[in-house]
């Protein structure tokens, strides 16, 4: 039978020193950018210990584990290393016997445990292995169960778990790590240093709400969606579905996180006049898909959201695509 760790994510309240981990990692922050993240990173215990409690039932033996800093998430990953390779490279154990679900209060939680399995075992450009997939960067990382823990996402479908379809009963979720099948996503990686699981927005409004102009240079691949002229309202930047509509406008057409592809989209005013003169605002959406996206701000600092990881974009980043690189055990 299977060694499962049911991994929780510290609060900051709790954590020694007062802190939630280096750069706010377990609310889903990076050291390498000015990003943040401000809702307390509590877990709620029931669905754990139900999960917990459903996973012994069935025969498993269970450790829970709160980790408060990247290097007690890392502790947890290390377990899913594999046997020493010839190139001395860290790579995760295919056949491994132990099992990881994480119990997630946010999308930005999620991503913060994914971010440390990227840096743990993604090679350095100058180590690549002959056997990682060549459209890739990083080898197949480890299948993780997701543990959804904030009843305000049970409904809505924007949060990650609900939009990949899956369980959110403890008890399911067990059953799902222990007889489920593997489902394996795309995954964004960064030249920040980060990954994105859902997507990112870019944008800001003010203090009523209304969108603020900004501009900056937008391409997807060899399309350009906005040289850097035009005000933008938005930038939307998909893996999954999560940032597909702001308000009432559909940013994205059908972002799928199975695709290899990433959709872009901005939304740009444009002014036209009627028949009679009159001057009217419509909003147009320009989409693309691609492999990679490049986001160039022309002046000052574009406030954004990445997997509900707040920040600011002042130069320029880009994202791209690893096809299939992560994975979420599923019923």
């Amino acid at each position: 039978m299977y060694d499962v760790v049911l991994l929780t994510l510290g609060s900051d309240r709790d954590a020694p020193g007062g802190g939630c981990g280096s750069g706010g990692a377990c609310c889903g922050g990076t050291t390498d950018g000015p990003e943040k993240n401000e809702e307390r990173c509590e877990t709620p215990r029931v669905p754990v210990l139900a999960c917990a409690d459903a996973l012994t039932a069935r025969g498993a033996r269970v450790e829970t584990v709160t980790a408060r800093s990247d290097a007690e998430i890392d502790e947890v990953l290390a377990r899913l290393d594999g046997p020493p390779r010839p190139d001395g490279l860290t790579w995760p154990d295919p056949d491994s016997k132990t099992r990881l679900v994480v119990a997630t209060a946010s999308d930005a939680q999620l991503r913060a445990v994914l971010r440390r399995l990227v840096r743990r075992y993604a090679p350095p450009p100058s180590r690549r292995p002959d056997d990682l997939p060549r459209d890739r960067t990083v080898p197949d990382l480890p299948p993780v169960g997701v543990l959804p823990l904030d009843p305000a996402r049970s409904t809505p479908h924007r949060d990650l778990a609900a939009q990949l379809g899956l369980p959110r009963d403890p008890a399911a979720v067990a059953a799902a790590v222990l007889d489920g099948a593997v489902r394996r996503l795309d995954l964004l990686r960064n030249d920040g240093g980060s990954v994105t699981l859902d997507g990112a927005l870019l944008g800001a409004a003010d203090d009523r709400g209304r969108p603020l102009h900004w501009r900056g240079r937008v391409e997807v691949d060899d399309a350009v969606l906005s040289h850097g002229d035009d005000p933008l309202l938005a930038c939307a930047i998909g893996n999954a579905g999560g940032y597909a509509r702001l308000d009432d406008v559909t940013l994205l057409g059908n972002p799928d996180p199975t695709d290899g592809l990433v959709e872009v989209a901005v939304a740009v005013p444009v002014v036209t006049r009627s028949a009679f003169g009159r001057k009217r605002v419509r909003l147009e959406v320009r989409r693309a898909r691609g492999r990679a996206v490049s986001v160039l701000p022309r002046e000052g600092k574009v406030p954004f959201l990445d997997d509900g990881v707040e920040g600011e974009l002042g130069r320029k980043r880009s994202w791209w695509t690893e096809p299939g690189a992560w994975a979420v055990w599923t019923a």
